[in-house]
């Protein structure tokens, strides 16, 4: 038999043990259960995209297509999600064996990769700057950095104080070039570099304008001009990194004490 209106073979009937058979139910596709790192993830995305004033709960939940009230099922507050978020970072973070040697190029390793860390993640130094790592997770990393320290010979009270001069340092740093990407966006740049993005061209009009300070009234200024404004952040933070680096190590007690 032919279907004469379309020229094509007409669908058979079903059979008759297809007519008893049920319909079957459409089975809606497996849904990822909800988890602290699922929030933790989508967390991220939100602060990347909005930046932290605009990050809440509300907009976490919207990102996981869930209600908010699920959220609490994992975390208790945006306070306890933003703490999620910063010991995420320590994940695939280690500090090596204290070697009393290199205590000077570990010290660097770290602070260089922490850096690179908080820069990832919009908004992540002021996140940094709330939250002290003395959570339970995050006393071994604390530990391990001390532990560079007093390898290296440093008194204790120096030693005590080191760790946090250095992240204060770190977090203040990326919270500038956090600045500066954001006012690039502002001013329709896309804010990628890591370096000030508009900075060559402030930088030479800021050299300009020291060095045609009156020399008697700002002999520094003009001396220095090309001096204090560089195109580099890297190279910004590198020395900065080992002024701090030469002052702890003028601790250090001298070979015949």
């Amino acid at each position: 038999m032919t279907d004469e209106t379309a020229g094509t073979p007409a669908a058979p009937p079903p059979s008759p043990w297809e007519r008893e058979r049920p319909a079957r139910a459409r089975v809606a596709p497996a849904r990822e259960p909800l988890s602290s790192e699922r929030v933790v993830d989508a967390a991220f995305t939100v602060l990347d995209r909005q930046g932290l004033d605009r990050l809440s709960m509300r907009q976490v939940a919207a990102e996981l297509g869930v209600a908010v009230s699920a959220l609490y099922a994992h975390v208790s507050s945006k306070d306890d999600l933003l703490e999620l978020m910063y010991a995420r970072l320590f994940d695939s973070f280690e500090m090596p064996a204290p070697d009393p040697e290199r205590w000077r190029e570990q010290v660097r390793d770290y602070a260089r990769s922490w850096r690179h860390c908080l820069l990832a993640h919009r908004d992540m130094a002021r996140i940094s700057l709330a939250h002290v790592p003395f959570t339970a997770e995050l006393l071994p990393h604390v530990e391990a950095l001390l532990a560079v320290f007093r390898t290296a010979g440093l008194p204790d009270r120096i030693a005590a104080e080191a760790g946090d001069l250095i992240s204060t340092y770190i977090d203040g740093f990326v919270l500038e070039e956090g600045m500066w990407r954001d006012r690039a966006a502002m001013h329709g740049g896309d804010g990628s570099s890591l370096a000030r993005p508009d900075w060559r061209e402030m930088a030479g009009e800021m050299q300009n304008y020291f060095a045609s300070l009156p020399a008697e009234d700002f002999p520094h200024l003009r001396a220095l001009a090309g001096l204090m404004v560089t195109d580099s952040a890297d190279e910004r933070f590198d020395i900065g990194l080992e002024i701090i680096l030469r002052g702890l190590a003028s601790y250090l007690p001298s070979p015949s004490a």
